[in-house]
């Protein structure tokens, strides 16, 4: 974007980078203000958080063989996705406030990419898990039957999309040719750009409410039918598992998303009177605490995810007794131990009970692990 040849008419190729904030009234300060220094200060102790939460999740993942599964494999590139993310913002934390004037347009825009990139991601991982948890518990699987190659070529398109959603403004969605369309929020992108970010996530976050909401009476409907088989007490424990699951999904989303998604409307829509710079900062960082909200939600919750944190950390924390040999190799190997250990487990207990009850608890097993996931 940075050319040193003159302008083309209309266009403003060799304007800098406080050009387009002055012109968009989003004046940079020269000088550190004291909301500069909290916003900055909050934005990288949560991308720490963020990035320690989601690099344990990753090796819990790499480490113990019974997440060898597709839904694991998804968790583990949500994690991915929410750590680079993580990356993405610390990086913007080094680059905004006072030091965005001293960036060219090609960093800028790079700063942006960054960002839009990761949290796209982290959204399009989202509504994959959605999609996979609806698909096993209509069909009644533990895990799914996707192919590793599926799984693969899924990872793949959903950081394709996650990529090319961010390069669309450097591609010619910007405003350098069309000063009187940029946005205020982003001052070198395109008011009609936010406005389609804004209106695709929502359409996203809508997907995955309709997954969530037909899982639901899905699964209370057939735990009503199997309830006759089964403790009324185990019943309304796994409702309530349901439902405590699916609100902390749907709810940690909607109170992470909307404000921004909301902001980039009005500012697409050009709202003046909105004051969107008032609150653009909050909004981005509670976007991000979503990346953190994730590794709790879909790993903290699961028992045996719950159980190799602590043994990570309980590996870390020893580490400097040279008497001892918690080393990630031994914890894969207890991983496997206990692996096999609680399937010879179930294998004694199915030969225990007659056909017709181990079908039903099946049955109910499937969709208690599964809407506990």
């Amino acid at each position: 974007m940075d050319k040193l040849t003159d302008d083309v008419p209309g266009c403003y190729y060799n304007r800098t980078v406080q050009f387009f904030y002055e012109h968009s009234g989003k004046n940079i300060s020269a000088h550190w203000r004291p909301r500069d220094y909290v916003v900055v200060s909050l934005g990288m102790g949560v991308s720490v958080i963020v990035i320690l939460a989601n690099i344990l999740v990753m090796v819990a993942i790499f480490i113990n063989r019974r997440f060898h599964f597709p839904i694991y494999y998804l968790l583990g590139n949500l994690a991915a996705a929410d750590l680079f993310s993580g990356i993405a913002y610390l990086h913007l934390m080094f680059h905004t406030g006072p030091w965005t004037i001293k960036l060219s347009k090609n960093q800028w825009f790079v700063r942006q990419t960054l960002i839009d990139s990761s949290l796209t991601a982290s959204v399009l991982n989202l509504l994959a898990i959605a999609l996979e948890r609806h698909q096993t518990i209509f069909t009644m699987q533990l895990h799914s039957k996707m192919t590793n190659r599926r799984v693969v070529l899924l990872i793949a398109l959903i950081w394709g999309l996650a990529i090319f959603m961010g390069l669309v403004p450097t591609m010619g969605w910007h405003c350098l040719c069309d000063l009187e369309n940029c946005s205020t929020m982003a001052p070198m992108y395109k008011r009609s750009y936010l406005v389609f970010w804004a209106v695709l996530n929502l359409f996203t976050f809508s997907l995955m409410v309709a997954a969530y909401t037909r899982i639901f009476v899905y699964v209370r409907h057939k735990s009503q039918r199997m309830s006759q088989h089964t403790s009324q007490i185990r019943h309304k424990e796994t409702v309530f598992n349901l439902m405590k699951t699916v609100s902390m999904i749907l709810g940690c989303f909607v109170i992470c998303w909307t404000p921004g998604l909301v902001l980039l409307m009005l500012d697409g829509l050009g709202c003046e009177s909105c004051q969107v710079l008032r609150y653009e900062k909050y909004c981005l960082v509670l976007a991000e605490c979503n990346s953190l909200v994730n590794p709790i939600i879909y790993s903290f919750r699961d028992t045996d995810m719950l159980q190799t944190f602590k043994r990570i950390l309980c590996c870390l924390c020893r580490r400097g007794d040279a008497g001892r040999k918690d080393t990630l190799s031994g914890m894969r190997c207890n991983t496997l131990e206990q692996e096999v250990l609680s399937e010879s487990n179930g294998n004694n207990h199915h030969d225990n009970h007659n056909d017709d009850n181990n079908h039903i608890k099946l049955q109910w097993n499937v969709y208690h692990n599964n809407v506990t996931k």
